[in-house]
């Protein structure tokens, strides 16, 4: 049985883990950061993300971790993030800031928040740092997904809210992409070394459904979605689990989708999960990466043909 003791020395390599600043971004960062690897927090906040990085050397005296800045409702910022990049190889990239349910808004491409945030954003730093994670040490990318894509209807001509809004279906329409972008990523480069798995952490107690986009709403909102977390969701620490798991676990050789094994992905331990149409639906994926491709104008040789 998994546990955060079973995590294997990470000294020697090298992980961004975007979102860092609190939740499972932040716990997963501390982890990573115990157990000896150098740790990028990519923040968008930057006065967050500097009392992230002191809490996180407070619980860890001499970890090896740093702050840079990362919005990824910018294709400007994500272009000059990775354009900075000095550490050479990258080993490790958790996908994990995002939104969620939040009130309609266009990213400063012009994108839907949710889409141009949780899956374009995320395919934009993947393809960027692609050089520097295939020349990493068994590299690994992790996509965090969530449990409420099972209950997605994707679709590929209203992905930017052309037609209509509604702020839980383009949350787990989002989410839905990211498992189709991790599924198909690990496909194009598994051959190169590079492993790439989606995970949903399960309900958990973040700031995603109360900061940020959403801090804004009325004192009603705000006092029953605490309730609700407070009442209903897990430990964050337990729903860094999954992305945990996913990034260390040596016997994981990439495609996987790793959620909670309990009732509805909600809670449990990591668990492979199979049966999820998404993981095989290879002609959606296909299509999405395209069209992300298109619209942020990021793309990257497979180092596998693809076999179309």
């Amino acid at each position: 049985m998994w546990t955060l003791d079973s995590i294997p020395d990470q000294s020697g390599r090298v992980a961004v883990v975007t979102g860092a600043n609190s939740g499972i971004g932040h716990v997963t960062a501390g982890e990573l950061a115990r157990r000896g690897a150098h740790v990028v927090l990519a923040c968008r906040s930057l006065d967050r993300g500097r009392a992230a990085l002191d809490r996180l050397r407070n619980r860890v005296p001499g970890a090896r971790a740093e702050l840079r800045h990362l919005d990824l409702a910018s294709l400007d910022s994500i272009r000059e993030f990775a354009a900075g990049w000095d550490l050479g190889p990258l080993d490790l990239l958790v996908n994990n800031a995002g939104v969620a349910m939040v009130p309609f808004a266009r990213t400063a491409d012009g994108f839907e928040s949710h889409f141009g945030i949780n899956h374009l954003g995320t395919f934009a730093l993947t393809g960027l740092l692609m050089p520097y994670l295939l020349a990493g040490r068994e590299p690994r990318v992790v996509t965090v997904s969530s449990e409420g894509q099972r209950f997605a209807r994707f679709d590929l001509d209203n992905l930017n809210a052309e037609r209509r809004y509604s702020a839980p279906f383009a949350y787990v329409q989002s989410k839905r992409a990211n498992l189709y972008f991790s599924a198909e990523l690990n496909r194009r480069t598994s051959a190169a070394g590079l492993r790439s798995m989606a995970v949903a952490p399960g309900l958990t107690r973040t700031n995603v459904l109360t900061g940020g986009a959403n801090a804004g709403r009325g004192r009603a909102y705000q006092s029953l979605i605490r309730l609700l977390v407070a009442a209903a969701f897990q430990p964050t620490g337990e729903g860094a689990r999954t992305s945990l798991y996913a990034a260390t676990a040596p016997e994981l050789r990439g495609g996987e989708y790793i959620a909670p094994d309990g009732l509805l992905e909600l809670r449990g331990r990591p668990s492979i999960r199979h049966g999820h149409r998404a993981t095989r639906d290879t002609g959606t994926a296909r299509r999405l990466w395209e069209i992300s491709e298109r619209l942020t104008g990021v793309t990257w040789n497979s180092p596998i043909p693809d076999t179309r």
